[in-house]
């Protein structure tokens, strides 16, 4: 006999509907970059990673994520073209290791608008990984507090734990022990400028020799910026100078356009400068033609 009960009829579904409804939002969030004051690498691990001493410095560069439930999973994206096999994304593997504790959290469908340049040390497949994890949790109402989340960020990569709180931190182990610290640098222009170089970081960490720093990142910064220049450095610029010359005569250019300092970020081939007055946009353009040019 058929059912014509509309209650009864719709009984199954009501709580799955009820469900979805539940959590009917769309999400829009704006994973920022980060860049290196300074970058030491101080020893080679048993498990073969590196252990580091930096400070890492969010910047306002930003992609585009944004999520809803779907009835299935998908994942898209837009903008700067990204190499590789989407499923290897660290957006799809947050999903996933959040799944895996967490089994009853429903499909979505997810966009990335793809606006930070890869393979450029500047962390932008890592803060989206981080983002993702952030999103999920609130949109899922899992409840899960920062330090919770950076033990998940930690599995999709060493710097991801560094974009759940975001902030200006001192860097050690493989990246993943931070300490908060006071640094303020909301009153200067940056310039990130991205040659057309795709530099392996295996092949970067392969032309270093680890050693102890002997100068300590936060006494440094705590002078002036104007200082930096030849206190605050990065272990991999000398190699990758010497193979890529076109990275190091950025970093020069940026210097002549008066930058009171300037250093490749993580393992390059990424750029970056610090200003204290307004940025000659055009002339970079013009000096640097092939290379993308970001201010924030």
């Amino acid at each position: 006999m058929q059912n014509t009960d509309p209650v009864r009829k719709t009984g199954f579904f009501l709580p799955i509907l009820i469900k979805k409804f539940l959590y009917f939002t769309i999400m829009l969030h704006f994973p920022n970059c980060k860049i290196n004051l300074g970058l030491h690498i101080t020893g080679k691990r048993p498990d073969g990673y590196h252990d580091l001493e930096s400070v890492f410095y969010p910047l306002p560069l930003r992609d585009a994520l944004e999520m809803v439930v779907a009835e299935t999973n998908s994942f898209a994206t837009y903008g700067a073209p990204i190499p590789g096999d989407s499923s290897d994304n660290l957006v799809l593997k947050a999903y996933d290791v959040l799944k895996q504790n967490f089994p009853d959290i429903l499909p979505v469908k997810i966009a990335l608008l793809k606006n930070i340049p890869m393979g450029a040390g500047l962390g932008g497949g890592s803060a989206n990984g981080a983002e993702a994890l952030k999103m999920l949790n609130e949109l899922f109402k899992l409840n899960l507090d920062d330090e919770v989340l950076a033990g998940y960020a930690l599995k999709l990569g060493s710097d991801c734990p560094f974009f759940i709180k975001n902030c200006p931190a001192l860097a050690t182990g493989r990246g993943e022990i931070l300490k908060p610290i006071d640094l303020d640098l909301s009153g200067y222009q940056f310039v990130i400028v991205k040659p057309p170089v795709h530099l392996s970081t295996a092949w970067a960490f392969s032309q270093i020799c680890p050693q102890i720093a002997h100068s300590g990142l936060l006494q440094i910064l705590a002078q002036p910026v104007d200082t930096w220049k030849n206190l605050l450095s990065n272990d991999f610029e000398p190699a990758v100078f010497k193979a890529y010359p076109q990275v190091g005569a950025i970093k020069n250019s940026l210097y002549q356009a008066g930058a009171l300092y300037s250093s490749m970020s993580g393992s390059g081939s990424a750029v970056y400068a610090i200003f204290d007055q307004d940025v000659p946009v055009v002339n970079l353009k013009n000096e640097l033609a092939g290379c993308e040019i970001f201010t924030c």
